[in-house]
Order: structure tokens, then sequence, then C-alpha cells
């Protein structure tokens, strides 16, 4: 009986020894497909360089983002500069017939213009807030007359509670057709952001101050309308202010430059992140390195002990 059980562990042995499984398909690391071979060495090797190849680009990456927004910084400082200049200057008279293609040249120049509201194609743009107030712009065509060109103004803010419960108040703090005088800033159509919604001309539905819609809704070209929109301009302070958004009386912007310049802060941010991952880079490859050279000293050592 032992000896029939030795002879079966022999045969037992001998076939494991034997098998595929043994030779090549699994059953030790070293026969693995997948760590065998010049080619799985050659993989090895090419996966732990990765990480250290995607961390020395992002030095350059991020010095280039850095000077990219030093570029964009420049540009900034010299527009602000440019609309400064020209908010300083003293308004200018509005042409008869404004051309069209100057506007964006113009763009923030003061400009005074008289005439006389069409309350009838008055709309309500918005919503928007002021001092935590929710309500609407006002933007009503003024016919200028002796055949100048009619034009738009944004008039101003108003509360929406007093939008809702006073149906006048298109016709609040500009007289009935008497001939007013308006002193505001020229500027052009807005861009539509894809977190705003589109206009709804139908429903009186205005999101955002397309100049060529309104001025075809105020009667188009054939009746002497021009897309120029005019921001009127409020000089008064806080408290009056507050006075007319409480009385319904639209309070226009405040004559001054509203643009961010983060550009700077942007700069820092993208250098600081080029100079971290610069020491991560160098301590990464220097550890890398005396890896490899650790690991050569060890082969070295092994084959000394051995002969």
């Amino acid at each position: 009986m032992a000896k029939r059980v030795t002879r079966l562990g022999l045969l037992f042995r001998r076939d494991i020894h034997s098998s595929p499984l043994k030779q090549g398909y699994g059953w030790h690391h070293d026969h693995h497909p997948h760590y065998s071979g010049p080619e799985g060495k050659r993989e090895n090797r090419f996966l732990a360089k990765l990480p250290i190849f995607f961390l020395g680009c992002m030095p350059i990456v991020c010095a280039g983002l850095g000077t990219w927004q030093i570029q964009r910084l420049q540009w900034k400082v010299n527009l602000i500069e440019d609309l400064h200049d020209k908010l300083s200057r003293d308004p200018m008279s509005l042409p008869r017939n404004v051309h069209l293609s100057s506007i964006p040249s113009f763009e923030y120049r003061k400009v005074r213009i008289f005439g006389t509201w069409d309350h009838a194609h008055s709309v309500l743009l918005g919503p928007r807030t002021r001092d935590n107030v929710i309500g609407y712009h006002i933007i009503t065509p003024l016919r200028r007359g002796d055949g100048a060109s009619t034009v738009l103004v944004d008039r101003g803010f108003v509360s929406r509670d007093l939008v809702k419960n006073d149906p006048s108040i298109f016709a609040k703090g500009s007289g009935s057709n008497a001939i007013v005088e308006v002193v505001g800033l020229l500027r052009q159509s807005q861009t539509r952001n894809r977190f705003t919604p589109d206009n709804n001309v139908e429903k009186g539905e205005w999101y955002w101050a397309d100049v060529d819609a309104l001025a075809q809704h105020a009667g188009g070209p054939h009746v002497g309308v021009q897309p120029v929109l005019i921001e009127a301009i409020f000089d008064g302070n806080s408290g009056e202010a507050s006075e007319r958004v409480a009385a319904g009386v639209p309070v226009g912007r405040v004559p001054n430059v509203e643009l961010r310049n983060m550009h700077a802060t942007y700069a820092i941010t993208w250098y600081s992140l080029s100079a971290a991952t610069g020491v991560m880079f160098y301590y990464l490859l220097k550890t890398s390195r005396q890896r490899r050279a650790n690991g050569l000293a060890t082969q070295i050592f092994q084959r000394n002990s051995s002969s």
C-alpha cells in the first residue's frame, strides 16, 4: 500500500512539471507571458517612465500658460486705459445718421442727444439686479426728429415689483411728449452666452440686448430706427439712486469701467504650478536614477558573490 501511494505521488509530480500551466501559462510569475522575455521588460520600463514623462511636460505647459496670461494682462491694461480715456472726454454730438461700422471704434464714448420718447415700443430687458433688488432695464426708442434717426436708449434699472403694479412705469421720469436731453455711453450689441435664454419677441421677453432685433421691434429702418444703443448715465449718489428705484424712476449706469482684470492672478498661479511641478519632476527623476543605480549595484554584487 505504501509503495502504491509513493508511486502515485511520483506520477502526480511528473504530470505537474510536464503540464502547460507549469511550462508557461501561469503557475509561476517567471513564466507569465506578461513578465517574461524582452518584450515584457520593455513594456514595464515604458509604463514606469510614463509618469516621469507627463510630470516633465507639466512645468513647460504651465510656464507657457503663465506667459500667455502675461500677454492677456498687457492687452487688458491697454483696453482699460483706452476706456478710461474715452470716459474722461466731454460728450460728443451724435450724427444725424450714425455710420454703424464706426460704432466699435467709439464704444464707451459719451454722447449727448435730444428727442422725444417712443413709449409704445419700450421693452423690459432682464431680469437684472441692483443692490440686491431684482428688476429690469427699460429700453425706449428716442425720436430725435429733424431728419435724424431714432436710436435706442437703455434708460436704466427699475424694480420688478413696481413694474408689475404700475403700468405707467415706462413714462415715469421722462415727461409725456416733452423734448428730453440724454447723456449716455455708446454701446454695441451684446453677445448672448450659453446660460442666457434667447429672446422671445412675440411674448415680449427680452433677456439680452440684441440691438438689431430691438431696432426692428421699434419699427426698423423704414421708419428711421437705427440699431444704435446708448446707455443713459446716472451721476447721482447711492441715496438718490435708492430714491429713484423706490419711486419707479429708471436709474442709469455709473460712468466707470466694469472690466475684471484677473490675469495677473492667473499668471502667478500658472508660474507657481510650473515651479512646483518642476521641483517634483527633479526629485522623481533623481529617485528613479538612484533606484536604477542601486539595482545595478545589487546585480553586480550578486554576480560577484555567485562567482
